[in-house]
């Protein structure tokens, strides 16, 4: 069952968009941290955005500050790191909540499923990863310690 395209939410440059501006595209969703152990990640996630955007692939990155306070700052700031740091090029949005009573309409679709270990539907730290293929069903759900440059099969089978 496929994401529902009329999920909303806000870019990190406020404008509003939903998920069905990623409609024919396969999309690997990321919650994302600034400060956190597995932030060098932000490299291996730019790598495969450019190596597959041309055959309609997104990586699209959520900040969110649920875990250890390791996404203080604001939109801008965040943008700003993305940027001078790991050169990020690929979609980025406005902080969100994953878990909890707050939790985003996205995240709450993603986690419902793709559950995790157990049949866990929470994301238990940042840099959870979910691979939906180009209808937006959701392929497969990663661990915050698997390696982005691990999924390129993955990624071409969701193509």
């Amino acid at each position: 069952m496929p994401i529902p395209s009329d999920i909303a939410f806000t870019t990190i440059d406020g404008k509003a968009t939903t998920l069905g501006d990623f409609d024919g595209k396969a999309l690997l969703i990321v919650n994302v941290a600034s400060k956190c152990g597995f932030t060098p990640q932000y490299e291996g996630l730019e790598a495969l955005h450019r190596r597959f955007r041309e055959r309609g692939f997104a990586v699209l990155g959520f900040p969110c500050d649920q875990f250890g306070h390791q996404e203080p700052g604001d939109e801008k700031e965040i943008a700003s790191f993305c940027k001078l740091t790991y050169d990020v090029s690929f979609p980025m949005f406005a902080k969100i909540e994953v878990n909890g009573a707050n939790a985003h309409p996205l995240y709450k679709a993603l986690k419902k499923a793709a559950p995790g270990l157990l049949g866990t539907e929470a994301v238990k730290w940042n840099f959870t990863k979910f691979l939906l293929d180009k209808n937006h069903d959701v392929v497969r759900r990663y661990a915050p310690t698997d390696k982005p440059e691990s999924f390129g099969l993955d990624i071409e089978a969701a193509l």
